[in-house]
This record gives C-alpha cells, sequence and structure tokens, in this order.
C-alpha cells in the first residue's frame, strides 16, 4: 500500500512541478520587466532542480541527485550575477 501511495504522490508533484515549470516560463517570455524575467528563471531552475529529485527518488540512483545539486549551485551562482548586473549595470568589478 504504501509503494502505491508514493507513486501516486511522485507522479502528482512532477505534474504540479511541470505545471509550475509552464507557468515561470511564461513570466520570463512575458515579464514585463527585467527583474520579473530573474524572478522567472530562478523559479524555472529551482522546479527543474526538483523535477529531477522526484525522478531520483523514482528511478532510486543518485546520478538525478548529483545533477540537482549542480543546477543548484549554478542557478544560485547566475541569479546572484544577474541581480548585481541589474543593479549596477556590470557583473565584474
Amino acid at each position: 500500500m504504501s509503494v502505491a501511495i508514493l507513486s501516486w504522490s511522485l507522479l502528482l508533484a512532477q505534474l504540479m512541478l511541470g505545471l509550475a515549470m509552464l507557468c515561470a516560463t511564461w513570466r520570463v517570455l512575458r515579464g514585463p520587466r527585467a527583474q520579473d524575467r530573474v524572478v522567472g528563471l530562478d523559479t524555472l531552475y529551482m522546479n527543474g532542480m526538483l523535477m529531477l529529485v522526484t525522478f531520483g527518488i523514482r528511478a532510486g540512483t543518485s546520478v538525478y541527485f548529483e545533477a540537482a545539486l549542480v543546477i543548484a549551485l549554478l542557478g544560485f551562482v547566475s541569479t546572484a550575477a544577474l541581480a548585481k548586473f541589474l543593479m549596477r549595470g556590470e557583473v565584474i568589478e
């Protein structure tokens, strides 16, 4: 019984994450300001990372978790760089 509940909850989580990724993509494409696009991109990479985690739980391998960790690190650095660029107009001083 618990395996069926886990399987259905993972499927539901993946569907909701896919819907959230669609909404974030819409915000990146149609955001009225650059700040809205950065927030949409931040949300998009976070949802992609969580999607990889749910794939890893479903498959039972650690490869997906390592890829999610790399995406999290790169996403954080890119968000910080984009925020600095929007504030000052340059990334490297």
